[in-house]
Order: structure tokens, then sequence, then C-alpha cells
């Protein structure tokens, strides 16, 4: 017969946060967010074959301020799910799995993540006139 009074398991209250636990958990949530846009990005590809009213209800959907928002947050994930899966790849090499070196492997990636997106859509703005 179980125990009734017995402790429940820690979960992420109990845990100090730390920059490991941060990664794991924006890689999860990036990979959610990245299966989310593949079907707006399907949803974009069905309105482009569908013919110009179509295309212009996305287009304005997407043009839209939460559209830009939308599309921001896909890149960045995009990119941070890159990153991210490239640090892994590396570990699976045996490298970099010192605290040390994790850790620092997991700063770059947080700040390159948002320099790369940041940039790619300066440059988007850019080419468009828009800056």
């Amino acid at each position: 017969m179980a125990n009734k009074n017995r402790p429940l398991s820690p979960h992420l209250q109990v845990y100090k946060w730390e920059l490991h636990m941060l990664a794991s958990i924006l890689h999860r949530a990036t990979g959610v967010a990245l299966g989310v846009g593949t079907i707006l990005l399907t949803w974009w590809l069905i309105a482009v074959s569908s013919g110009p009213a179509s295309y212009a209800m996305v287009n304005d959907v997407m043009s839209s301020t939460f559209g830009r928002l939308v599309l921001f947050g896909f890149s960045y994930a995009l990119i941070y799910h890159l990153l991210n899966g490239l640090r892994h790849l590396r570990w699976d090499t045996g490298k970099g799995l010192s605290k040390e070196s994790a850790a620092s492997s997991g700063r770059l990636m947080m700040i390159l993540s948002v320099l790369i997106t940041l940039g790619i859509w300066y440059l988007g703005y850019a080419k468009a006139g828009l800056i």
C-alpha cells in the first residue's frame, strides 16, 4: 500500500534556475514553435497556389504588427533551434562536455541566436528600403 505522506518529486519551482535549464526548455519550446510555424508556412503556400485573393488575405495577416511579431518569433525559433542543435552535435562527438565549456557555449548560443535573428530582420528591412 502506498504511503500518502511521502514527499512529491521536486519540480521547477524547487530548483535554482540555471543556464542549462533555460537552454533545454527553450530548445523544446522553439521545437514546438517551429511546428506551429510550419503550419503557417503551409497556409502561405496554399494561399500562393490558390490565387491572388487568398494570397492577399494571408499577406494582410502576415504584414500586420501581430503577423510580423509571429514571423519574428518563428525566425528566432529557427535560429535558436539550429544553433542549439549544432551545439548538441558537437556534444555527440564528445567535445565541449565540461561544465565550463557547456556553460560558455550555452551563453554564446543564446547571444548569437538573438544577434543573428536581429541581423536577418535588419537586412530584410534594409533590402526592402524600410530603414
